[in-house]
């Protein structure tokens, strides 16, 4: 009895096999887009947060520099603007006569208020000649006191200052490090995916690049109000030197 023969049409089997075929390569297609645009989102958050710990380190760095420049420009400009007010107000008022007092009488006048830089040192140098009137040579007492008080005044206004200069120098090399460490991890990447195509060297730059950016932010400020406030400073200082100058020769005059 001859035996029954299955025949299996070919088309079937071929739509099958191509089925099985073509489910793994969508599926791997599906995860690499899902993996590249994960990858490729750059923005800043995530640039930070797919970085190398070194990296996040020096942008933390960086972050925190650039943080304590701006309040430290912000105090500043406070600072030396109401204290260039102050010192010109008392300035107009004492070269004007001291509305109409004596200097004595002026030098207790400021020694109750003692509100600003300027009557600070005026103060400082007439409590040689007013308050101590039994000593002798009062007008070498009163120059070295004028002094001190100047440079107390200065180095007040000063303080801080420096670290804008540190950061508008360190800022952009610490930066640079980070970049350069950055686009060594990408390398080592491409090394280890074998794959140089955009989309995976892409983010590995990016990241290492924003470091050096986040350096600059940090550093350009810094600089920028560095030099100003030396400027603003100077002025202070020159003012403060032509006060001490024709207050020393008035001290030479009337107690010597």
């Amino acid at each position: 009895m001859p035996q029954e023969k299955t025949v299996i049409p070919t088309q079937a089997v071929t739509t099958q096999t191509n089925e099985t075929i073509t489910a793994p390569i969508q599926n791997v297609a599906s995860e690499q887009i899902t993996g590249m645009s994960s990858a490729n989102d750059l923005s800043f958050m995530n640039l930070f947060m797919q970085a190398d710990f070194v990296v996040q380190g020096v942008m933390l760095l960086l972050i925190v520099a650039s943080i304590a420049c701006w309040t430290i420009i912000f105090q500043k400009f406070a600072l030396i603007s109401s204290s260039r007010k102050k010192m010109a107000s008392f300035l107009n008022l004492f070269w004007e006569g001291r509305g109409g007092k004596t200097m004595e009488e002026f030098y207790y006048e400021m020694k109750d208020k003692n509100e600003n830089p300027m009557s600070r040192i005026f103060v400082a140098g007439m409590f040689e000649c007013y308050e101590k009137k039994g000593k002798r040579r009062p007008m070498k007492r009163a120059e070295r006191a004028l002094m001190n008080a100047s440079m107390r005044e200065l180095n007040f206004i000063e303080k801080n200052i420096p670290f804008l200069a540190t950061v508008g120098s360190a800022g952009p090399f610490l930066g640079l490090f980070g970049t350069v460490w950055g686009i060594m991890n990408a390398f080592q990447n491409i090394a280890v995916t074998q794959n140089t195509s955009l989309a995976v060297v892409a983010p590995g730059i990016a990241e290492a690049l924003f470091a050096t950016a986040i350096g600059l932010f940090a550093a350009i400020p810094a600089v920028i109000f560095y030099n100003k406030f030396n400027g603003e400073i100077s002025k202070v200082s020159h003012d403060i030197d032509d006060f001490i100058d024709e207050l020393v020769i008035y001290i030479d005059r009337e107690f010597e």
